[in-house]
């Protein structure tokens, strides 16, 4: 299967294209988090790679955790793929590809896998990782930087992007559209558009505007 990727969670956006679990070619962009440049990097690996846009068969998406506005962007640009072409779409959590580049990269036993949530929070996976493989034993969520401070200071392994800027022994790997390529290959819990949703856990929050602010008043 041909799979074109985008992972745009963090401020390094990338974009690959990949055949039979093969990485034809891979495009980076290093820049703020509104920006994106994702038709750039999708023309930059179809030209690399000597595929057409008809011949892309599953679009896989990074659905993050982190930069809500570029996995929103990721989300779009598949969307709008499936509604042109029909092609089949996949999203897979950033962390799980984190864990898998930091397999690659032989970095094993318990590893702490970090995204910064804004507000002083941190999206924090812990995972077991051999040669073997990797498997999730702590399960996402948000935590305190002083939880991700006191772990740090008992020598645990923390990987993630941008990660050296709180825990100085962290190694800094931001989520490659490579590794998402080659995971999709693998997976079958493919999806409709309208089933792709970046992972946020937050709980949304409304405000109820007053009556007499909103135009409205009550009797």
């Amino acid at each position: 299967m041909t799979i074109l990727a985008l992972e745009f969670s963090s401020e390094q956006r990338s974009v690959a294209v990949a055949h039979g679990g093969k990485v034809l070619s891979e495009a980076i962009a290093t820049g703020d988090r509104r920006g994106t440049k994702a038709f750039g990097l999708i023309e930059k690996v179809l030209a690399e790679a000597k595929i057409g846009r008809e011949e892309i068969e599953a679009v896989a998406v990074g659905r993050g955790p982190g930069s809500y506005t570029g996995i929103r962007a990721a989300i779009s640009v598949a969307q709008g793929w499936q509604l042109a072409r029909g092609v089949k779409l996949l999203g897979i959590s950033s962390v799980e590809a984190l864990a898998a580049q930091a397999r690659a990269e032989k970095i094993f036993g318990r590893v702490n896998v970090v995204i910064d949530a804004q507000r002083c929070e941190f999206y924090l996976a812990g995972f077991d990782i051999s040669a073997d493989g990797f498997k999730e034993v702590e399960a996402l969520k948000i935590v305190p930087l002083d939880e991700i401070q006191s772990r740090a200071a008992t020598k645990e392994i923390f990987i993630g992007p941008e990660i050296t800027k709180w825990v100085p022994g962290g190694q800094n790997t931001p989520p490659h559209a490579a590794t998402l390529a080659q995971l999709a290959e693998h997976r079958d819990d493919l999806c409709g558009g309208e089933k792709l949703e970046p992972i946020y856990l937050r709980e949304t929050s409304f405000v109820k505007v007053p009556a007499e602010r909103s135009g409205r008043f009550e009797r």
